[in-house]
């Protein structure tokens, strides 16, 4: 189910036990709110209202869009019913409607908050997931730290660990490998720098790290013609000929054989038997698409296994 059905998904709950109400609504007056909504949240300081309207409202104001009055409703219930049996579901949909306001640090704490009051939980897939995305859409450009991109890819892969099966598990795989394009592009473009500033060895550590640790990325290509390029200027001319042979094994038809081809071909280095770029159809890999900041995607179900095999084999045997 999408992350925008969620609110339907828990409409039709038990209603739970009934407790004793508790005074303190502190917490509540912290949550920042304008025009309509702050008038709705006033009248709540003023008076709590059984536990069943407590929740639907909070469920007609995620439908609403009202997502600061939601979270405000799902706060009042847990302050005011901490006994009642939609507790669980209102941490879970604070913890929702604090995701739909880009408040990813809040949301995390009710999700773990959740996750830790009800670790065996019918939907602790889906909180675990939904935790995965708070982390996902923080993940920055390129040209900044990763370490955000590190973070989500750790917390979508706990999904794929925990619940394989899940609905979840798939589209998790699919944000996983955008990590990983992700801090694959950051080595090429620290690699590419160092390359610039004629710091061989640092390139050429960048540029191995992509081969071996990000081998199903779009970026391998553009790795190994980088690799031909350094040890070209190295004078390593053995090295260059054995990376651009898994070059021309591997992506024969990619626009970096030719640049590699073309280079050994103009310094008398071209192995006779080296296919003529474009022979073969690319095998480049497709570039993911980037979502990362795309809201509410609906999951595809099943579950993606991670892809490693021939490539690494033949680059091993090669080096």
């Amino acid at each position: 189910m999408s992350l925008r059905r969620i609110r339907y998904h828990f409409a039709d709950r038990s209603n739970g036990l009934r407790a004793a109400r508790f005074a303190s609504l502190a917490l509540i007056l912290s949550v920042a709110a304008c025009g309509g909504d702050k008038k709705a949240i006033n009248d709540m300081e003023s008076h709590v209202p059984p536990v069943e309207t407590l929740y639907n409202n909070g469920i007609d104001a995620l439908r609403d869009q009202r997502y600061a009055l939601a979270a405000a409703e799902f706060e009042v219930l847990q302050q005011n019913y901490p006994y009642s049996g939609y507790v669980a579901n209102a941490q879970l949909m604070e913890g929702y409607a604090n995701y739909l306001q880009d408040k990813y640090a809040d949301a995390v704490q009710q999700l773990d908050r959740f996750l830790e009051l009800h670790p065996t939980s019918a939907d602790a897939a889906y909180a675990f997931y939904l935790r995965a995305l708070c982390y996902y859409e923080q993940v920055a450009e390129v040209q900044r730290d990763q370490q955000g991109t590190v973070e989500a890819m750790n917390a979508l892969e706990e999904v794929i660990t925990r619940f394989p099966q899940s609905p979840y598990a798939r589209d998790a795989q699919l944000k996983v490998d955008l990590c990983r394009d992700h801090l694959a592009g950051k080595e090429m473009l620290v690699g590419r720098f160092y390359e610039e500033q004629r710091n061989y060895e640092g390139a050429v550590n960048r540029y191995q790290r992509v081969v071996q640790d990000f081998q199903t990325t779009n970026h391998v290509p553009e790795a190994l013609e980088r690799l031909v390029e350094v040890y070209l200027d190295l004078g390593l001319t053995d090295q260059a000929r054995r990376t651009a042979s898994v070059l021309s094994y591997n992506y024969p038809g990619s626009k970096w054989y030719r640049f590699s081809y073309n280079m050994l071909r103009s310094k008398n280095l071209l192995d006779p038997h080296a296919p003529l770029p474009g022979s073969v159809p690319d095998t480049t890999p497709a570039t993911p698409v980037d979502d990362t900041h795309a809201k509410n995607a609906p999951p595809p179900p099943g579950a993606t296994p991670a892809r490693r095999g021939f490539f690494s084999r033949m680059w091993h045997s090669v080096f």
